[in-house]
């Protein structure tokens, strides 16, 4: 018992020193976009493409989702182009994984907001231990072939999950497919966009890059839309 409560001592120490380590201003810094570290990076990105005619990127498997397929790999880059990580990247503690888009024409770097990633994972995590108890899951709402909402509260939500939306604010719904992948629904942010934004799309594009070009950010597990009297909707294949 004295072993027990010496441990939950030390636990509880060490979560206290945890807080004192890392003061407000700190957790601050790790959770704001910067377009400086974003400018920092850009132009180690491009001086290492210089050099060695290649991108500093890891390896990702060629079925990956466009825009978290080229994560940057700092490794490559520190500390001969850059002295560090920015502070905000998941390498130093951050929220953010650097990416790049746009790799085969003007590669460019973005963010990928991973507390939206880790509610994705938590809502994929929470399907499948209700399939291994059902052979089905709770849908709620068809929004299109192979577009579905789901009934959170059967799965375990008190209430509708939703990320925030690192573009505009907004809280965006969780959706799922046919194979039970979970994905953000971009559509209130693309709607948005495709009223206040000037652009040439037309039936049959995908859309997704009007969020991206004026942002620091990129639309992470999202899927392809198309734009269809001046709405988004899904662009299925």
């Amino acid at each position: 018992m004295k072993r027990f409560m010496l441990s939950i001592l030390i636990l509880s120490l060490t979560v206290i020193l945890t807080g004192c380590l890392y003061p407000d201003d700190r957790l601050v810094k790790n959770r704001t976009p910067y377009e400086e570290q974003l400018h920092s990076v850009q132009k180690a990105v491009q001086k290492y493409r210089m050099d060695t005619g290649v991108l500093p990127i890891e390896n990702r498997d060629q079925g990956t989702p466009i825009y978290i397929k080229y994560p940057i790999d700092f490794g490559k880059l520190v500390p001969r182009y850059i002295s560090e990580p920015p502070g905000n990247s998941y390498q130093t503690g951050g929220i953010f994984q650097y990416v790049l888009v746009d790799v085969e024409k003007e590669p460019k770097v973005k963010l990928v907001d991973l507390e939206a990633v880790e509610k994705v994972k938590d809502y994929r995590l929470s399907i499948r231990l209700y399939l291994e108890k059902n052979n089905y899951l709770p849908y709620k709402d068809v929004l299109a072939n192979k577009r579905y909402t789901l009934k959170y509260k059967e799965i375990g939500y008190d209430k509708q999950p939703v990320v925030k939306s690192p573009f505009t604010g907004n809280n965006l719904p969780l959706i799922v497919d046919e194979k039970n992948n979970v994905y953000i629904d971009y559509s209130m942010d693309l709607y948005h966009a495709l009223q206040d934004k000037s652009h040439s799309y037309q039936n049959g594009d995908d859309i997704r890059d009007i969020l991206v070009r004026d942002s620091m950010f990129v639309p992470a597990f999202s899927v392809p839309y198309t734009v269809q009297d001046s709405e988004p909707v899904f662009l299925l294949k």
